[in-house]
């Protein structure tokens, strides 16, 4: 009986040393705790190697099977001209200028409208059931219409009406069709986040002496949209791809001009190079959003605000 409760002694010192960390001028850690990181250690260089043994093996056959399929010297020589890359590059660069542009401005129309499309939404009371009515519509036609579509609608069905005061230009004319068919996938986002809100929250702020318009400011809506935070940074993804589009209507933004080079040389590269120009935009979006998303789903495992 005595030899267990000095080893059980023992093991809690042992456990002590290891969660009190570096507490105390004296900490000296113990050996099972030097062992565990030493294992800890071991294991994630292990796993690092394998992986990357194992991309380069997967890049290796890849880059083999490519080079040598009996059409690739005519498939380089069309789609990765060094040639043609060179003279893509700066007119692809000068049309990006125009997506980054329409992204800023489409992207807070999008959030402006769909944040009003869903409260319209979730409005109260029989008086609102018009405007319910109305913003479901918005968003069920919105949502099943192809965006190319849409686009082709508003830019070049909206010049052929020939009304008066109406712009023509096709680059704030492929804007508005964005604009459209975007907000009616935020606006769903914002209704899931208001909607994902607890009745308490409303009532708590109503027994307080809120209105409901002020329980919905500054209540419901700052906590729906935290929560949404992911899902839309992922629709400001989709939307800045998209935005080239708008070159179906003689816009000359980084697309179109690839198409020009195309267009005069035969020669299919500049599309790579403008495909890799947004593809290098896209990705620093991409993972500030998997950071934000992380940060998020550690908050709310720890207890944090969400």
């Amino acid at each position: 009986m005595t030899l267990a409760k000095d080893e059980s002694a023992r093991e809690g010192a042992d456990s002590k040393d290891d969660t009190t960390g570096g507490a105390g001028d004296g900490y000296v850690p113990s050996e099972r705790r030097l062992e565990r990181e030493r294992y800890k250690r071991a294991r994630a260089r292990r796993a690092t190697a394998v992986a990357a043994l194992s991309t380069l093996l997967t890049a290796v056959v890849l880059y083999l099977v490519v080079v040598n399929a009996p059409g690739w010297p005519r498939t380089k020589e069309t789609f990765f001209s060094a040639q043609y890359a060179r003279e893509a590059l700066p007119k692809v660069l000068e049309g990006l200028w125009l997506n980054v542009r329409l992204l800023a401005v489409c992207g807070v129309a999008v959030l402006v409208l769909g944040m009003l499309i869903a409260i319209a939404r979730t409005l109260r009371g029989p008086v609102f059931f018009p405007l319910r009515v109305l913003a479901a519509a918005y968003t069920d036609f919105f949502r099943g219409l192809p965006l190319i579509i849409n686009l082709m609608i508003v830019v070049l069905g909206v010049p052929a009406l020939r009304l008066q005061g109406v712009t023509v230009d096709p680059v704030l004319l492929g804007g508005t069709a964005l604009t459209l068919t975007y907000s009616a996938y935020v606006a769903e986002v914002f209704r899931a986040g208001i909607e994902s809100i607890h009745p308490s929250q409303r009532a708590a702020a109503r027994s307080l002496g809120l209105t409901n318009r002020q329980a919905l400011r500054y209540v419901v809506l700052p906590q729906a949209v935290r929560r949404q935070v992911p899902p839309l940074l992922n629709d400001l993804v989709s939307l800045q791809k998209d935005t080239g589009l708008v070159s179906i209507g003689g816009a000359v933004d980084a697309v179109r001009a690839a198409d020009i080079i195309v267009g005069r040389s035969l020669n299919y590269t500049p599309y790579i190079v403008a495909g890799l120009v947004f593809v290098a935009l896209t990705i620093p979006m991409t993972r500030f959003t998997d950071w934000v998303t992380a940060r998020m789903d550690r908050q709310r495992a720890q207890g944090g605000s969400l």
